[in-house]
């Protein structure tokens, strides 16, 4: 199978298509080593059928064996010589070696190979293929180009395949197919279908690496330890031997390697040993082995590097890694301790103090105190998400330099602490299963306590989770370091929707101001217990929920992201909203996509609150991206089931249905109770808006089924009492709207109390009726930049469905009306649909008032996301590092989603959004 190469494949096929017909045609697929020529030889091969396919491979060692590529290639076809006409026929045989004659005539071979050609093909389309053919020997090359060159009608296609980078090795005057890398989408496929599993951050080293170079995809993987390929990198070692090392492309560029001259060679291990591009430190380090500038005259001629004034850079990844893996383990060594001694003493202390830390690592076999330090030091000074990473590789690498027991199992603690922050999850797992716990502090195993369950989280159950987060609790006792184990264990319990956990974890919490939020999220409810607000919870001595909500305190993202999904579940949508923007900034600005997707799924989730669908696809989209960029399942599936939940509400069906089961088949599987929840909400949602109440009701039942605690069902309660009542089964929304309007008093925010009101109407005396929905309009309008347009719009349709029945159509197609133009500037096809019919039973107008930005609904979910940024100025370049894609995959979108706006430009997308830059 060959992954990407869509395009280049129907070329080649649309020319066997056309030699059917009799046409001929020729193509020089030419790139780099690794990039798939041979593969695209194979597909023709494939394409033109058994008996029908004539091939040569060039061979170096043979280059200078004349005609001895022409003999492979034709020798099937001999038999046709006595069909050709005596000189041709005379030439060929002796180029065949069949006559023992000489070879005196180049140009007549040409024109006998283009006769012999046209008289096999004579049966039947005919397929030449060319491999390696920068090694085939030039006599052979000769002819067979000449041939191609005239190549007309008779229904044979050349395919030459040409690796660039080789002196001598092009072909002229021919068409040419030029093989880059494979864009992202085919990378990922690859890496999927042919590569054993590696973490989120190996994968992202092979794939920044491999630079879209298939073999090299496939080649660099295969060099990694196990623990390698679950996340244990480092930025400057290489792995020390392939697991194939039969790999043709490495043993070619060995074997260039190993002819050049021994000053040479060292100074290209001691490149490759760092591969920092920086010229002036190769050449220092080098100096140790007695080479000089001049050495690397024979590796340039080579084109195994590329040289400028200040820079040495490898042609190929996969010559670096050559070059590494071919020198002994003492010159490796060495070649580290050069680099280290080079880098004693140089200015830029920060990232040049780090490289020589690691090369010294790198240089030492055994245990070294000293170098350990160092390696802390490096750890210590990371930042960021690619800081993390390297900060984890660091810990680690000093565990091992340490002889001290205990020192290492903290050292350790802290690799995987910093791994679970960088989202390398299988390697946190593995690094947790080396740690001798009994050697730490309470402080620690508390720490280790939430790396082991954010592993769960992500690759077993959040109930799981949550139990190892109670474990802890109750071995480490009440005091300091607790509070960041148990704020956690509400947050997996939650996701878990077991309410008896939520209450267990209730159960550890203490009375102390600095526990307020949690105790908050889980006794909201409790009729025996006073609940307070955000507001009330940071009233004790030191503030704690205010400087959750400012972005402070030490522990920072898991509190604030509980801050924000309190705000979510009691309405305070507008409080959710603002710590969610907060966070995905920060976590732009300080590079901690770890908390990415997870601040990204609450922003999505505000805004889908708020009626704001298009910025809630986009975050959701990216959201999706990036948790599957890291492998975190478990926020995969809550970010399927928001965007479920926005394809029921635009009427979507298929896309609904395929986003809801794809999240019930995991969160089912995993016991991840609360994102089920949504994702059977979404599909009930999608019914009740289509008018089948009987099929939401079951939706919205089985989605309560899922949650054991009122507060994380009362997202869907309204949805349940609406399809209930609409399915005449009146008596299964009495529970809902007391569990609703119980939900809104502990509240207190308009949103909530207005759901709650319009409940109220739908299932109380038809008297008291008109009382609650003009209270629960009132309370839709209630506070600033918190108005639910999709709820208003709802109960605007329901009220005006409740007038009507009573004859008052006058009074009904105002809110009909009303109704009908918030659900078509929401895009809410069915809902629109639904107010639309009940406005023309009230003989009112039903011309729809449609939607500003209508013309997005064109456009796939990735081209709408490329889009938006691309409106507000972002280059293609920022567009592609914000959403985890490649400049081209970017470009891509841009020219396809160009026509569909009815434009040619970006300059335009401002005006087709309706926003300024």
């Amino acid at each position: 199978m060959l992954y990407g190469r869509g395009t280049e494949q129907d070329q080649i096929h649309r020319m066997l298509v056309r030699a059917g017909d009799g046409a001929s045609g020729a193509l020089v697929i030419h790139g780099e080593a690794g990039i798939g020529k041979t593969a695209l030889l194979e597909y023709a091969t494939g394409v033109a059928g058994p008996g029908r396919v004539l091939r040569t491979v060039g061979i170096e060692s043979e280059m200078e064996l004349a005609f001895g590529g022409l003999h492979q290639l034709l020798w099937p076809v001999a038999g046709h010589l006595d069909r050709l006409p005596g000189p041709q026929a005379a030439v060929l045989s002796a180029a065949l070696g069949v006559s023992g004659e000489a070879v005196r005539d180049r140009f007549g071979l040409g024109t006998a190979v283009l006769a012999i050609l046209s008289q096999a093909a004579a049966g039947g389309p005919l397929l030449c293929l060319v491999d390696d053919s920068q090694w085939l020997d030039r006599a052979s090359l000769d002819a067979l180009v000449f041939a191609a060159r005239r190549l007309h009608a008779e229904g044979v296609v050349m395919l030459f395949a040409v690796r660039d980078g080789v002196p001598g090795g092009q072909i002229n005057g021919l068409p040419q197919l030029l093989l880059q890398g494979l864009d992202s989408a085919a990378v990922d496929a690859l890496l999927t279908d042919r590569v054993v599993a590696l973490s989120p951050y190996a994968r992202e080293q092979i794939v920044e690496q491999a630079q879209g170079n298939p073999l090299a995809l496939l080649e660099l993987p295969a060099a990694l330890t196990a623990e390698q390929r679950g996340g244990q990198l480092n930025p400057v070692t290489l792995p020390a031997g392939l697991a194939s090392p039969s790999s043709r492309i490495q043993e070619a560029f060995q074997e260039q390697i190993r002819r050049l001259p021994a000053p040479t060679r060292a100074m290209l291990l001691v490149a490759a040993a760092d591969d920092s591009g920086d010229l002036d430190l190769v050449l220092r380090a080098s100096a140790r082995f007695g080479a000089t500038l001049e050495d690397l005259e024979p590796a340039e001629d080579a084109t195994l590097v590329l040289l400028s004034e200040h820079a040495l850079s490898f042609r190929h990844p996969l010559i670096r890694s050559a070059t590494y893996q071919d020198a002994a383990l003492t010159r490796r060594l060495a070649a580290h301790r050069a680099l280290a001694d080079a880098l004693q003493g140089d200015p830029g202390a920060g990232q040049r103090a780090d490289r020589r830390a690691w090369h010294l690592a790198a240089a030492t076999t055994g245990a070294d105190e000293e170098v350990a330090a160092e390696m802390v030091g490096v750890a210590e000074r990371a930042g960021g998400r690619q800081g993390t990473a390297s900060a984890s590789a660091a810990y680690e690498r000093a565990a091992q330099l340490t002889l001290d027991s205990a020192g290492r199992a903290q050292l350790l603690a802290a690799a995987a602490i910093t791994s679970a922050e960088a989202g390398q999850f299988e390697r946190t797992a593995a690094l947790t299963d080396r740690i001798n716990a009994l050697a730490l502090d309470p402080r620690m195993l508390a720490d280790l306590a939430r790396v082991r369950a954010i592993a769960e989280l992500d690759r077993g159950s959040p109930g799981q989770a949550a139990r190892i987060l109670l474990a802890c609790a109750d071995r480490i006792g009440r005091c300091a370091d607790l509070a960041p184990v148990l704020t956690e264990a509400v947050q997996t319990a939650q996701s878990s929707g077991d309410g008896q956990l939520l209450a267990d974890v209730a159960a550890r919490l203490p009375d102390s101001p600095q526990y307020a939020l949690a105790r908050a999220m889980t006794g909201a409810l409790d009729a025996a217990r006073d609940t307070v607000g955000l507001s009330q919870a940071g009233e004790g001595e030191d503030g704690f929920a205010e400087r959750i909500l400012a972005g402070e305190g030490e522990d920072g993202f898991a509190e604030r992201i509980l801050a924000g999904v309190y705000g979510q579940l009691f309405a305070d949508h507008r409080s959710a909203l603002d710590t969610a923007a907060a966070c995905v900034r920060d976590c732009r600005t300080q590079d901690v996509v770890g908390w990415l997707h997870t601040s990204l799924h609450l922003l999505a989730e505000a805004q889908l609150s708020l009626g704001l669908y298009e910025e809630a696809l986009a975050a959701a989209t990216e959201g999706l991206a990036v948790a599957g960029q890291f492998g975190r399942r478990h926020r995969e599936t809550y970010l399927r089931a928001t965007l479920a939940t926005l394809a029921a509400l635009r009427g979507e069906q298929e896309r609904c249905a395929g986003l809801s089961g794809a999240a019930l088949e995991y969160a089912d599987a995993h016991g991840i109770g609360l994102a089920a929840a949504h994702a059977h909400r979404a599909l009930g949602l999608l019914d009740l808006g289509t008018g089948d109440a009987g099929s939401a009701l079951a939706r919205l039942e089985a989605a309560r089924a899922r949650v054991g605690h009122p507060a994380l069902m009362a997202f869907l309660l309204p949805d349940l009492v609406e399809a209930a009542v609409r399915a005449g089964q009146q008596e299964r929304a009495a529970e809902p709207v007391a569990l609703l309007t119980q939900w809104a008093g502990a509240a207190r925010q308009p949103a909530a109390l207005a759901l709650a009101r319009r409940c109220q109407a739908l299932t109380g005396p038809d008297g008291e009726a008109e009382r609650h929905f003009t209270a629960a309009l009132h309370l839709h309008g209630t506070g600033t930049g918190t108005v639910q347009p999709f709820e208003r719009a709802r109960t605007e349709l329901l009220y005006g469905e409740w007038l009507r029945r009573g004859r008052r159509r006058t009074d009904a197609r105002g809110h009909l009306r009303s109704a009908l133009e918030a659900f078509d500037g929401l895009g809410a096809r069915p809902w629109a649909s639904r107010a639309r019919t009940e406005l023309q039973a009230c003989g009112g107008s039903v011309d729809p008032v449609g939607r500003p930005d209508e013309l997005l609904d064109r456009l796939s979910p990735q081209e709408r996301e490329v889009v938006r940024l691309a409106a507000t100025g972002a280059t293609n370049r920022q567009i592609a590092t914000q959403l985890f894609l490649s400049p081209r995959t970017v470009g891509h979108h841009l020219y396809r989603a160009f026509p569909k706006l009815g434009i040619t430009t970006r300059n335009d997308l401002p005006l087709v959004l309706g926003r300024d830059r």
